[in-house]
């Protein structure tokens, strides 16, 4: 029998549908192994100068999907919606609007500070700040499309002083 390898961006269990392929590798009794990478969230907060947690800010983050299998987009609106945390959304793009109002609707202060990340860890790298009212019109005035990381909370005010890449 001959061997074969998948390679899978970043970290194949944060909503990279790794134990979804993994299970099928199961059920056909295909032997695996994972070698995990570095989570999206991490390198692109880490180039983007966003701290996931911060004393300060947030003492906790939390990774969400923005949108289930079938596109919907079914959340704990009341949980997410704290401020000294952060919210990592990937996947979110399409849900941006719904997820901005659902977030200010169960507590969050509009003007919680919001970026998106595209070709985080890249040179072609770009960086969008603006808070939870301005979100979505920031993404289609600028045709943003995915895959786009979007972190909401405190911690975004932080991008500015900590920034340290800058691609050309």
């Amino acid at each position: 029998m001959g061997k074969g390898f998948k390679v899978k961006r970043r970290g194949p269990f944060y909503f990279g549908r790794g134990g979804e392929e993994i299970e099928s590798l199961i059920d056909y009794k295909i032997p695996f192994q994972i070698v995990p990478g570095i989570t999206a969230a991490s390198g692109c907060s880490s180039y983007a100068g966003i701290p996931l947690t911060h004393r300060d800010f947030s003492q906790a983050c939390i990774f969400v999907t923005g949108h289930l299998k079938d596109g919907s987009i079914n959340l704990n609106w009341q949980m997410l919606a704290h401020p000294n945390q952060t919210l990592i959304f990937y996947m979110g793009m399409h849900g941006a609007k719904i997820i901005c109002k659902e977030l200010i609707k169960h507590g969050l202060n509009k003007e919680t500070p919001a970026a998106l990340i595209t070709k985080g860890t890249t040179p072609e790298q770009k960086i969008y700040l603006g808070d939870l009212q301005t979100l979505p019109s920031i993404i289609s005035n600028n045709e943003i499309k995915p895959p786009t990381l979007m972190i909401i909370g405190n911690v975004v005010k932080l991008h500015e002083k900590l920034q340290w890449f800058i691609p050309k």
